[in-house]
């Protein structure tokens, strides 16, 4: 784990003495459920009561944690079956009804105030500011920052983009789960002592199966995996073309599975694929837990070939499927992950690098033992969920103690 800097807030688990809170957790669209989940259960395991704010469900959903949900947030959406609209539609009319959806969270927040308002997105900063001075008369106001860069820097958000910085100067208190975080937010105008980092836990509770052949077999093809949501920030295009420049004896022996449900129009890159025939595979569709747990354990290595990220979901899943591990040099890859010890770090958006980290695991098992050792000996050090609930209500109490200010 990186070394904590002199400069960031850091809170000792171990020194916390935890005063039961009323928390309003906070993420209207649930970017982050899984996160959101653990979370919550650690912080009700450490004492404090907790109410969960997101979007209205559709029957057919279930996951952890959305049993206790309030369902605050569009639902329109669900009674007007939306759903079925062109996705950019119904992103408009999302957009459209978000006033609506926050000025229902801040009536149910006024009725029954909470201790602590704990936001973990703010989709559409342009619309919620207009909102946060109510909020915060009503308690401190806590964020976490999980991008840095608003929505790593997607380029179809530019209406969620519009004032993503400037409204992070309004809370009491900002989590960040990195230095490159830390850095940026201070860009931004974010006072330093606002600024608290808190550590991101596993999401999953299960190791995957052991794998039908070791991720060191030495010989046949050796199965790659980049799996998650499908974003222009995951470089999936970059994948693409770093195979290209693969030697093709080394190409040959390369399995490389893409699967995730796509935010982005996959068209360009299955047709920029075509000539790479069954060495890669696109699997575009939601994945549950239970299946990817096995599509983990015949993974021989995985692949974050990420443009940008501050501290990824998807990277503290893979890690306990203790698989080698080729990642972009930047954020938590690079704060988390050392080079040629659990992962080949390598330039954002350089294909010539990525083929030649690939190739090397194509040819080197020993490189492949080595990773994957290196990756399960991390495993040991990643902080516990109780801890971080700890972390988090030492963020809280700092929020509840600190004079009011005028942002």
């Amino acid at each position: 784990m990186t070394a904590a800097t002199p400069h960031l807030t850091l809170v000792a688990a171990d020194a916390v003495a935890v005063e039961p809170l009323d928390v309003a957790l906070i993420d209207p669209s649930l970017f982050t459920l899984p996160y959101d989940a653990k979370l919550a259960a650690a912080l009700e395991g450490v004492g404090h009561s907790l109410t969960f704010y997101g979007k209205a469900l559709a029957e057919e959903e279930t996951a952890p944690g959305l049993e206790r949900l309030q369902q605050v947030f569009y639902p329109e959406i669900v009674r007007w079956r939306m759903e079925r609209w062109p996705s950019a539609l119904t992103k408009l009319a999302k957009g459209a009804l978000h006033g609506r959806a926050m000025r229902r969270l801040l009536a149910a927040l006024q009725r029954d105030p909470p201790d602590i308002i704990h936001f973990q997105w703010l989709p559409l900063p342009v619309i919620d500011r207009a909102f946060i001075g109510a909020l915060r008369r009503v308690a401190p106001l806590v964020l976490t920052a999980h991008d840095s860069r608003p929505f790593n820097a997607n380029p179809g958000s530019a209406l969620q983009n519009l004032g993503a910085t400037a409204i992070l100067r309004r809370f009491d208190r900002v989590i960040v789960h990195t230095e490159q975080a830390r850095r940026r937010l201070i860009e931004y105008g974010v006072a330093e002592e606002r600024l608290a980092k808190v550590a991101h836990g596993f999401l999953h509770d299960e190791e995957p199966a052991p794998p039908a052949a070791s991720p060191a077999n030495d010989e046949g093809a050796i199965r790659f995996l980049l799996f998650g949501k499908i974003k222009p920030y995951k470089g999936v295009d970059v994948l693409i073309e770093a195979m290209r420049r693969m030697a093709p004896e080394d190409r040959a022996r390369c399995r490389v599975e893409v699967v995730g449900k796509p935010y982005m129009d996959v068209a360009p890159l299955e047709a920029a694929a075509a000539e790479l025939g069954d060495g890669l595979r696109f699997d575009f569709r939601f994945v549950g837990d239970g299946e990817l747990a096995s599509l983990m354990a015949r993974a021989d290595a995985l692949l974050f070939p990420y443009r940008e990220i501050d501290m990824s979901g998807v990277l503290m899943t893979g890690l306990r499927a203790a698989r080698p591990i080729i990642a972009s040099g930047i954020g938590g890859f690079a704060e988390l992950l050392e080079n040629e010890r659990q992962a080949l770090l390598v330039p954002p958006a350089d294909p010539a690098a990525l083929a030649a980290a690939m190739t090397r695991l194509v040819r080197e098992p020993a490189t492949r033992r080595r990773l994957a050792q290196g990756v399960a000996a991390l495993v040991a050090t990643v902080p516990s969920w109780h801890e971080i609930a700890l972390s988090t209500s030492a963020v809280y109490m700092a929020a509840r103690g600190a004079s009011r200010f005028e942002a």
